[in-house]
């Protein structure tokens, strides 16, 4: 019985870490483009421009 009084603050204090880092991340723009990063992948990058390839 005794643990729990340990294990819940901890609990309560890792809970409160994580929403903390999400508020962080959704405040730095971390998910304004989540698709980007997908349709990126899929083309290929512009040639250069001096014709040398």
């Amino acid at each position: 019985m005794s643990a729990l009084l340990y294990l819940i603050p901890i609990a309560v204090l890792l809970g409160l870490l994580g929403l903390g880092a999400f508020l962080w991340a959704l405040r730095a723009g971390q998910f304004d483009d989540l698709d980007g990063a997908a349709n990126r992948i899929l083309f290929d990058d512009e040639p250069p421009e001096d014709g040398k390839s």
